[in-house]
């Protein structure tokens, strides 16, 4: 005998719960709660140490924020970064698709490409960020390629795996119908692979925009990477805090508008197939 948290949920529970998780926000309650604590707990670690230089305040870094923003240099350099995150993020998003899906439906390429993958993914950011500023130069190609670089494996996993779980039932479902390759691609294999898409998107962004920082950091004139390097010549805590949550806020709305929201879309038939 079963109690009722055994009970398969039905599709309108499923449905209400989901309506309930937007309502809730990217967050939750939970996850504002847990913020607010982490504010008190620095607040109260700088008020102790009663060293400014070392540990500014939330509220002196707050202040430094709302400073850079009506100078608009928060904005100029903020919008740099942004740029050269969005690019890289494309062009990784586009290349590791295509290297994925191949390893995915070949085995052949996949013996081929998959120690190469390795070799890629255990490669220090630092050394393709460096060989790319020493081979291209340092300007913008060089930056947004080397970011692109340290994506592509991973997307490539991710999209490898997502491929080896396509439905084989759908596949020869399409072959037994004779369906031209674009209208396999768009029917059968895409939506299947937009849930994989989606997750890599998440994964990557926060980890693009972290290497485009070090980019930025190393060989850039503009970007919050270029200002936390001249913040940490001054010694300037305040300011390497100011920038470093003026961008986190930007990269934390990002994913909460739209690339959570996009993978939830993206993986909602799944729920419904349930």
């Amino acid at each position: 005998m079963t109690d009722g948290h055994d009970l398969p949920l039905s599709r309108h529970e499923v449905a209400a719960a989901a309506t309930r998780a937007r309502r809730r926000g990217p967050w939750g309650l939970e996850g504002v709660v847990a913020v607010a604590g982490l504010l008190a707990l620095w607040a109260v670690a700088a008020v102790i140490a009663d060293q400014p230089r070392i540990l500014p305040t939330p509220w002196a870094v707050g202040a430094e924020i709302v400073r850079l923003a009506g100078t608009g240099e928060l904005w100029r350099h903020m919008s740099a970064t942004f740029g050269r995150v969005v690019a890289s993020f494309v062009l990784a998003l586009i290349a590791g698709t295509g290297i994925g899906v191949l390893m995915g439906r070949r085995a052949g390429a996949d013996r081929w490409l998959n120690p190469l993958l390795v070799i890629a993914l255990n490669m220090p950011a630092l050394v393709v960020i460096v060989l790319c500023y020493i081979w291209i130069g340092l300007n913008e190609t060089a930056a947004v390629t080397a970011v692109a670089l340290n994506k592509v494996p991973l997307v490539a996993v991710m999209i490898r795996d997502g491929t080896r779980a396509l439905s084989p039932a759908l596949d020869d479902m399409a072959q037994a119908f004779r369906l031209p390759l674009a209208d396999r691609w768009r029917h059968v294999i895409l939506p299947q692979l937009v849930p994989h898409l989606a997750s890599a998107a998440r994964a990557g962004i926060s980890l693009i925009w972290k290497i485009v920082l070090v980019v930025e950091f190393l060989g850039r004139s503009t970007g919050v990477g270029f200002k936390l390097h001249m913040s940490f010549s001054l010694f300037d805590v305040t300011g390497v805090l100011a920038w470093a949550l003026g961008f986190v806020v930007l990269m934390l709305a990002i994913d909460g508008l739209v690339l959570r929201p996009w993978e939830r879309r993206a993986s909602r038939w799944r729920r419904d197939a349930a």
